[in-house]
């Protein structure tokens, strides 16, 4: 690994603890050049930082722009937060297929909270047509055999 790589990884590393001991400033500051040079999983905590202001001013389009970006390189928990940007119509306008497109994509990696929100979706109709039995397939799917 080249000294650069490390020090990426390093950063990616040191950025990923800030942000998780709530330390967003520089959290921000660390995984900032990260995500603009394409790391999905400096984009998916940026995407957060920005769309709630948490070290930064909130910034919507930003937002969107890395959620998107770390879901469309593959990263589930992006595709389950790009997910409800859609369903919420939080930072872009709400677009229930949309969302479902994307709970799905989370969902296919095993996101249990994606085939959760899912089912949710189904039973309860509105972002998509209500059908009692794909909520409870998903449910399933999810783990909760009671639904």
């Amino acid at each position: 690994m080249s000294e650069e790589n490390t020090v990426l990884n390093m950063d990616l590393s040191s950025g990923i603890a800030a942000f998780e001991a709530k330390h967003f400033s520089t959290a921000s500051r660390l995984l900032g050049p990260l995500a603009e040079a394409g790391d999905p999983e400096a984009q998916y905590r940026m995407a957060i930082m920005a769309q709630n202001g948490l070290g930064m001013v909130e910034n919507e389009l930003l937002a969107f722009k890395y959620m998107r970006a770390a879901a469309e390189a593959g990263l589930g928990l992006a595709q389950h937060g790009l997910g409800f940007m859609y369903m919420q119509g939080e930072c872009i306008p709400q677009n229930g297929e949309k969302a479902l497109e994307w709970f799905t994509q989370a969902a296919d990696q095993g996101l249990q909270g994606a085939m959760t929100t899912m089912g949710m979706m189904y039973r309860e109709g509105g972002a998509v047509d209500k059908d009692e039995d794909k909520a409870r397939e998903w449910f399933r799917k999810a783990g909760f055999e009671d639904f």
